[in-house]
């Protein structure tokens, strides 16, 4: 299944939930006493709501099953792929409603979403911004298939947060017909022990940026709120 129908399966996913009611060792430096206190902050409180987006994008919060499918399509590298070079694998995750809390507004007319996810974290922004550094182009292999990662940093928003990070990404898979690009550009935040992301991503279009500047701005004033 290609990454798109994977993330429009996990906001069809998320849909239905709400109409129906219903490895490896981390290192880094630990955050402060403060922001462990955090962790009794519910992720799912401090997510910005659906009604938040802007009408183009309606937007639905995912349940836990479709956010472990949706979040590796942010960092393009599939879980329990092979990772070249060595020491490129996106920090391990929590997926589940403790770790990562996620709201996506779909454009149909564009193919394109604007995810907002919410991360509890145990190590600073800085340590992601220079993995990221140092592995500027990554490929990912998984069941015989190749997807080829280039990430570029940009300038990082300017909004109250303990620190901040931009990149571009563009994820590039398939051969012939069955090739697909999809490009990213990702505002993030870290307030404690909580990271802010927000994440546009498309299959041509051209990265709406005041749509995501506005609702990155939105979900970190949510989590300052507490």
């Amino acid at each position: 299944m290609s990454q798109w129908k994977r993330i429009a399966a996990a906001v069809l996913l998320g849909s239905a939930v709400l109409l129906t009611g219903c490895s490896e060792a981390v290192t880094g430096t630990p955050l402060s006493d403060e922001s462990v206190a955090a962790d009794a902050r519910p992720l799912g409180d401090l997510l910005l709501d659906p009604a938040a987006f802007p009408p183009q994008y309606p937007a639905v919060v995912l349940p836990p099953q479709a956010v472990s499918q949706a979040a590796p399509d942010l960092t393009g590298i599939a879980p329990g792929a092979k990772v070249e070079p060595a020491g490129c694998k996106p920090p391990v995750q929590d997926y589940g409603p403790d770790g990562t809390a996620m709201v996506v507004g779909t454009d149909n007319a564009n193919r394109s979403t604007i995810t907002i996810e919410l991360i509890r974290v145990a190590t600073p922004l800085a340590e992601l911004g220079a993995q990221l550094s140092e592995c500027p182009e990554v490929t990912a292999t998984r069941n015989g298939v190749d997807s080829f990662v280039r990430t570029t940093p940009t300038p990082p928003p300017p909004i109250d947060a303990d620190d901040t990070l931009a990149l571009r990404r563009s994820v590039s898979s398939g051969r012939g017909d069955q090739a697909v690009t999809q490009s990213m550009l990702t505002l993030i935040a870290q307030l404690d022990d909580v990271r802010v992301q927000a994440t546009f991503m498309s299959f041509g279009a051209d990265a709406d940026t005041a749509a995501l500047d506005e609702l990155f701005t939105a979900a970190v004033l949510k989590v300052h709120a507490g």
